[in-house]
């Protein structure tokens, strides 16, 4: 990505190295801190309580508070389709971005999809609930990991509150830090639970779809 999907002030010339922390460990999916190397603050996201109503739109902010990015759960949805909007979301504004959860028997993959004219697709492979995932573009070349981070004066990995996300020159730091909130939605147990609930629903209605027919 040469030119900034969400915010091109975020888009660096160098590959860089960004620290992710969750500013709160109660709950999936709470708040973040995201910080350069140089201890500064880049973005920050709200901590939000265990009200799922609560974790369905998420605003990504940078280090003064001026939105970003705003991720929010489409609904009904039974592939965690979650899209992006820039700034704050207002009412009929188009998304710049999908991302969709998809179960291939034995592996479970995450699909991004970026509204641009070409339109432009990720995929998301690895585990993020590892801290252990790879963003790759069309042509299958890495643009961003996550990976667990390491405390270098004592060589000591760090728990998963804590992560690095690197970045590749060119792709856009608030755009992968809004990938990083879906898939930590994604990974949350409350949304995996009701995942399970709404495709058990749809295969009830399909079972009486079939009753219906044979009758």
């Amino acid at each position: 990505m040469k030119k900034g999907l969400v915010e091109p002030a975020f888009v660096f010339e160098e590959e860089t190295f960004l620290t992710v922390s969750k500013t709160s460990l109660f709950f999936a999916g709470d708040g973040f801190s995201v910080y350069n190397r140089n201890a500064q603050l880049v973005f920050r996201v709200d901590s939000y309580g265990p009200d799922p109503h609560d974790r369905t739109e998420l605003v990504l902010m940078d280090a003064t508070g001026r939105c970003l990015l705003t991720v929010r759960r489409k609904r009904p949805s039974l592939h965690h389709r979650w899209e992006g909007y820039v700034g704050e979301r207002m009412e009929g504004q188009k998304p710049i971005f999908s991302v969709r959860r998809s179960s291939i028997i034995g592996r479970s993959s995450v699909t991004v999809e970026v509204f641009r004219d070409p339109p432009e697709e990720y995929q998301i492979e690895g585990s993020f609930a590892q801290r252990n995932c790879t963003i790759y573009n069309a042509d299958k070349e890495p643009v961003a990991e996550i990976h667990r981070k390491v405390d270098v004066s004592t060589n000591v990995v760090l728990g998963k509150d804590v992560f690095s996300l690197a970045l590749k020159a060119g792709f856009d730091a608030a755009f992968a830090m809004g990938l990083v909130l879906v898939l930590d939605q994604i990974n949350g147990d409350g949304f995996v639970e009701e995942e399970e609930e709404e495709e058990e629903e749809e295969e009830e209605e399909e079972g009486e779809m079939d009753l219906t027919a044979v009758e």
